[in-house]
């Protein structure tokens, strides 16, 4: 499912991936549904390509997403309410306890909180990619 959803630099908020043509995207904007071009030029990213540094293996973005929707009972975070570093640290190790300090910033922890938000707000409750899905069923018949 974020596989669809883009984030363009320089532009605010998310996007979702309508179509595509030569050397452009039709993009809609999550927040008030406007449709515009996004061209090679930009920077974009697709929030399905994101993963998490942590000490280990990397944790890919759907995950720390579903960990934040159950422990917040899928309702937004109050982003205000974090004010502080030690605040945000602290918030961000009980969704992802193992994540690396020294190479996840400040900064990309507001922004994983704000396009969470925007992805709830938006009707999102599911952010799971079916091709993880389809990976986990035949686990689960060989354990039988």
């Amino acid at each position: 499912m974020l596989k669809e959803i883009l984030s363009i630099s320089g532009r605010p908020g998310l996007y979702k991936l309508i179509s595509h043509g030569n050397n452009m995207l039709v993009v809609e904007s999550l927040t008030d549904k406007k449709r515009t071009p996004a061209y090679t030029r930009d920077r974009i990213m697709s929030l399905g390509d994101i993963a998490i540094y942590t000490y280990g293996d990397d944790v890919p973005l759907w995950q720390v997403m579903e960990n934040i929707y159950k422990k917040h009972d899928g309702k937004t975070v109050d982003a205000k309410a974090i004010k502080s570093d030690k605040e945000l640290d602290a918030f961000f190790k009980e969704i992802l306890p193992e994540y690396d300090e020294d190479r996840v910033y400040k900064t990309d922890i507001k922004k994983v909180i704000n396009w969470y938000n925007a992805l709830v707000n938006a009707g999102f409750t599911e952010f799971k990619p079916q091709d993880a899905e389809k990976k986990e069923e035949p686990e689960a018949e060989e354990d039988k």
